[in-house]
């Protein structure tokens, strides 16, 4: 009986470290198909549809855009890990220009790319204060995959609003 419980022991102690292993790659997956989408989606926005906003004190396609790829900056500076030299996520919303303003995303995606590959096994359940919530690192991974699916919903009602298709549904 003695064995057993050992056994059981060591397959559920194998059994949580083996779903660990999985979680951040599984998030990271999602999250960078997200980004692609956002990436060929604003890529699909003309130089002049960069600046449209549905209103008055709404975001632009450019800022909804910017906002993001600050946000990615925010979350997993807030998680522990130091932004690049050079980036100011205070400013990153006044960043003009189609190319400027997808580089831009683009390398603040690279970025939470890199964070992924360093966040370690067995560390998903330290606190993380985000200055509006406090989570575990877990839930922080999630809240970034949830925030650029946010705006990648967002993105695509300003795209057909202006009668752009998102790239991956043309032709359906």
């Amino acid at each position: 009986m003695k064995k057993l419980s050992v056994v059981l022991l060591g397959l559920v102690a194998f059994s949580a470290w083996s779903q660990e292993a999985v979680v951040v790659p599984g998030i990271s997956g999602m999250l960078e198909q997200t980004q692609g989408n956002i990436i060929s989606l604003a890529e699909a926005f003309s130089e002049e549809q960069m600046n449209w906003r549905p209103a008055e004190g709404i975001r632009s396609v450019g800022e909804t855009i910017l906002h993001t790829a600050a946000a990615n900056y925010y979350i997993a500076m807030r998680m522990g890990y130091a932004i690049p030299e050079g980036v100011d996520i205070m400013q990153m919303e006044t960043i003009e220009g189609k190319a400027a303003i997808i580089d831009t995303y683009k390398q603040s995606c690279a970025f939470i790319a890199e964070v992924m590959g360093l966040v370690k096994e067995g560390t998903l359940g330290e606190e993380v204060d985000l200055g509006f919530t406090k989570l575990n690192r877990l839930s922080s991974l999630l809240v970034i995959l949830e925030h650029n699916g946010e705006h990648k919903g967002q993105l695509i009602a300003y795209a057909r609003s202006n009668g752009v298709v998102p790239p991956w549904s043309q032709g359906q």
